[in-house]
């Protein structure tokens, strides 16, 4: 895994764009490289201009990491397919045969939907979340169904989600061969990667994939995925996700100088920016991009950008080229709602870092402090003994970049940005 830096700060775009009215904003222009082939998926965050870049191919299926979450993912831009199998439940696990399989449905995340992953899709609501069924005296998912798993590399998997443990936020799975052999049996524990959205494993390895950066590290996902062509066919595309904790807009045809960002409600879908904003050419045999898209992002502090795409290489570089331009900006340093209230003086810091801690909810005894890296790395965390609501950290070892602190007090968990000069 790799990140990059690019070196224009973000406290310099936002102080020359302002709110300005975008006919007098330049677009600040981007780039991300997915390599040949489109090898990487690159995940990027407005705010610092950071991107991070993970193997597309290393993991085969992949779970969300909240206690809350019951969506189990396959990675079908790396072109696994799942079938559930229609002629037994999980009594016929060891008896399972798959004739007749191609005539059953394939099955494939929800383009528009984290939570609706493959082993999902036939979900009735509440409590039947597809692969299994929801327990609220034990608060447990057992699964009630068995699936047929093709992998990238053409071969095939039965797979069983046993259940999970939403009290202890873990899954058990169980997967083979076709034949029974090579069978393995997992507990995966969710609660290490909290931090990130999703947890991938790989069934080749027999080992989960930490293939995220931490959730508030990125606010677009570059990747590739299955979606639906207009024919209604399934079709794997190379595009944009976003990530679940923000919203954006699509405007398409409008005006190169559009900015009426307003006039259209926001949109919580998982590929509302997603791939036609780009045509393949037969005349010239080279991608173009549609001049009349533009759309708009809200992050996660609540800064809103204007995003246009200029140019798309295709599978040769799996280079992208984009513009962006602060049109809404609300302070970079802005988080979530929380009882828990974080001040961090000087910012940007050299050698010492302030930290103030106000919490609204009386009754708890230590508040949790961690710094992080943005690729999720653990630098530092401390216990602060109850009643202490200041701490001045000497961070003089820290490599010069942008930084997440966490604070946690009881179920509040806040998170600032600050950067190390």
């Amino acid at each position: 895994m790799k990140k990059h830096l690019l070196s224009i700060s973000s406290g310099l775009i936002l102080m020359l764009y302002g709110t300005t009215a975008l006919a007098q904003i330049p677009m600040l222009p981007q780039q991300v490289v997915m390599g040949p082939g489109y090898a990487n998926e690159v995940y990027y965050q407005f705010t610092t201009f950071n991107t991070f870049e993970a193997p597309r191919a290393s993991w085969d299926i992949s779970f969300r990491t909240s206690p809350e979450s019951a969506a189990v993912l396959i990675n079908d831009g790396n072109l696994a397919i799942l079938w559930s199998y229609p002629w037994a439940d999980t009594t016929g696990w060891a008896t399972l045969d798959t004739f007749g399989l191609y005539m059953v449905a394939q099955m494939f995340n929800d383009p528009d939907d984290w939570e609706n992953g493959a082993f999902n899709r036939y979900s009735t609501g509440y409590p039947n979340y597809g692969w299994g069924v929801y327990n609220p005296a034990t608060q447990i998912i057992t699964g009630d169904s068995i699936y047929v798993m093709q992998l990238a590399d053409g071969s095939f998997k039965k797979v069983w989600i046993v259940k999970k443990n939403t009290l202890e936020n873990s899954w058990l799975f169980r997967y083979a061969n076709l034949d029974g052999s090579d069978s393995q049996e997992i507990t995966l524990d969710c609660n290490p990667y909290t931090s990130k959205d999703m947890v991938g494993f790989n069934m080749q390895t027999n080992l989960p994939v930490d293939y995220q950066p931490v959730k508030e590290s990125w606010d677009i996902l570059f990747t590739k995925y299955m979606a639906w062509h207009p024919t209604g066919a399934p079709v794997v595309v190379t595009g944009v996700l976003s990530n679940p904790a923000i919203v954006a807009k699509k405007f398409y045809p409008v005006d190169p100088e559009f900015n009426d960002w307003q006039s259209a409600p926001w949109d919580s879908s998982r590929s509302t920016i997603g791939w036609d904003w780009k045509w393949f050419d037969l005349s010239s045999f080279t991608y173009s991009i549609v001049d009349s898209m533009v759309f708009y992002v809200k992050e996660q502090a609540g800064n809103v950008y204007r995003l246009k795409f200029t140019g798309f290489e295709g599978t040769s570089t799996g280079v992208i080229d984009f513009g962006i331009a602060v049109v809404l900006h609300v302070g970079i340093d802005e988080s979530r709602q929380s009882d828990v209230h974080v001040k961090l003086w000087p910012n940007p810091a050299t050698d010492l870092l302030n930290i103030g801690i106000e919490t609204q909810k009386p009754g708890y005894e230590t508040v949790g402090v961690s710094i992080l890296d943005m690729t999720g790395r653990l630098i530092r965390t401390e216990q602060l003994p109850s009643g202490q609501d200041q701490a001045t950290w000497n961070i003089q070892e820290l490599s010069p970049g942008p930084y997440l602190l966490i604070v946690t007090s009881g179920n509040d968990r806040s998170v600032r940005k600050f950067s190390k000069l």
